[in-house]
């Protein structure tokens, strides 16, 4: 047998497998990806108070003059995307046509801005009644929601065809387990896991509730005895909630069955670099909570700035 016949036949005794490793080329490294900054500094004086993010860029709401900021979260950079209306910003949320819904605080009311023009798309006044502060929204597949901390009412911006911005909103009224308190009450809002109810935490008690949206009819979440005090911004990952408990400087990790009725404190999340932060937003492995520092009185030189946390 030849030497090449004999070479040819040890070869075909090799696996596919070993011999792809035999011959392949040397693999090259990989670039790491470019490190995006933990803090994020914010205009001074800006006071932000709601977050929403979506793919790289993070914005911002003013509770001073309602002022959007738009940062890049990979530089940290940014600028006003969307003059206020001279009232506060608060919870805030893009919907997948890139249509950022705003809380309007103590103006009653709530806006739908364009993202990429900064744009007002709708304006909706919620309430003419004194006090009120629309605190937090998010959006279903349906419908907005908006949450009023002085009022036992939820507003509903209900969606059209194709996601079709209606010409007024409408008042839904909480009943059941929630009672209406002195303070701050309705605060943060989500969906439930299944996407069938909505859940919103009052921060004068520290309780969750699950809310029927087609009744307002609400019901306290069992969190085996659990508070959530200084309850505010609310993020669902999956069945994971995020309660963003603002004085306290932390995060409530919380594992929900799938409707929302039930769930157990996991563990907690925290930071030195948190100033009472009140709303989060994901972007990869990451919370991003804007400092509202509620006990730092505000000048219009005040610093802010953004923390990022792994969750």
């Amino acid at each position: 047998m030849s030497h090449l016949v004999r070479r040819l036949a040890v070869l075909a005794g090799v696996p596919a497998l070993l011999l792809g490793l035999v011959t392949a080329p040397a693999a090259t490294a990989t670039p790491q990806p470019t490190s995006f900054p933990a803090r994020i500094e914010l205009p001074p004086g800006f006071q932000p108070e709601g977050i929403a993010i979506a793919r790289s860029t993070a914005y911002f709401g003013s509770r001073a003059n309602g002022d959007i900021y738009a940062a890049d979260l990979r530089t940290g950079t940014g600028k006003v995307l969307s003059a206020g209306p001279g009232t506060g910003s608060l919870g805030m949320k893009v919907d997948h046509q890139g249509r950022l819904f705003v809380a309007g605080a103590a103006g009653g009311n709530g806006r739908v801005i364009d993202t990429r023009t900064g744009k007002v798309l709708a304006s909706y006044t919620f309430t003419t009644t004194t006090p009120t502060f629309v605190n937090d929204v998010i959006v279903g597949k349906d419908a907005a929601w908006f949450t009023e901390s002085q009022q036992p009412v939820l507003y509903k911006v209900p969606l059209g065809r194709g996601g079709s911005l209606p010409a007024k909103a409408q008042t839904i009224a909480l009943s059941g387990d929630y009672q209406h308190t002195a303070g701050l009450n309705a605060n943060g809002i989500a969906l439930t896991p299944d996407g069938c109810g909505l859940l919103i935490v009052q921060s004068s008690t520290g309780f969750l509730f699950r809310v029927d949206p087609r009744t307002g009819v609400t019901r306290k979440v069992d969190l085996g005895g659990a508070v959530l005090t200084n309850g505010d911004g609310l993020l669902l990952n999956g069945r994971t909630l995020y309660v963003v408990q603002n004085r306290l400087n932390k995060i409530a990790v919380i594992s929900l069955d799938k409707t929302g009725t039930t769930g157990s404190v996991l563990r907690e999340i925290t930071s030195p670099d948190f100033d009472v932060p009140t709303t989060a937003a994901a972007f990869g492995n990451r919370l991003y909570l804007p400092n509202a520092r509620f006990t730092t009185p505000p000048t219009a030189t005040t610093p802010y700035w953004v923390t990022a946390v792994q969750r």
